[in-house]
C-alpha cells in the first residue's frame, strides 16, 4: 500500500505537533510524532485498521479514523492500492464542526 498525504492533513498534523511541543516540551512532542509515523506503518498493512467513522456517513466514500496519543484523530480512506490520509484533527475539539472543517471533499 502507498500512502498519500493531503496537505491540509499534514498542516494539521504540524499544528498539533507544535502545540505539543510548546505546551509539554520536545520529547512528548517526538513521541507524537514516533506514534503517528507508528500508525501510519501500520496501516501499510492494515488498511481497514481504523474504524469507519459516523461523522462523514453522508459521504460517498468511506471514511475511516484511528487515535493517535489520545490528542488527535487521523482520518483516511482506501482507494484501490492507496491510503489517503484526508485530515488530521485535536480531539479536545468539538468534532461536528471538525469535521465540516478538516475534509477536503463531500
Amino acid at each position: 500500500m502507498r500512502i498519500e498525504w493531503y496537505s491540509g492533513a499534514e498542516t494539521q498534523k504540524d499544528k498539533i505537533a507544535d502545540y505539543i511541543f510548546e505546551r509539554f516540551g520536545y520529547n512528548r512532542m517526538e513521541q507524537y510524532l514516533d506514534e503517528v509515523e507508528r500508525t501510519v506503518s501500520m496501516l501499510k498493512q492494515y488498511p481497514s485498521l481504523g474504524t469507519i467513522d459516523s461523522l462523514f456517513a453522508d459521504r460517498p466514500k468511506v471514511y475511516r479514523s484511528v487515535i493517535i496519543g489520545g490528542l488527535s484523530k487521523m482520518v483516511y480512506r482506501i482507494e484501490t492500492d492507496t491510503i489517503h490520509i484526508v485530515a488530521f484533527w485535536d480531539c479536545r475539539q468539538e468534532p461536528e464542526q471538525q469535521a465540516a472543517q478538516a475534509m477536503p471533499e463531500k
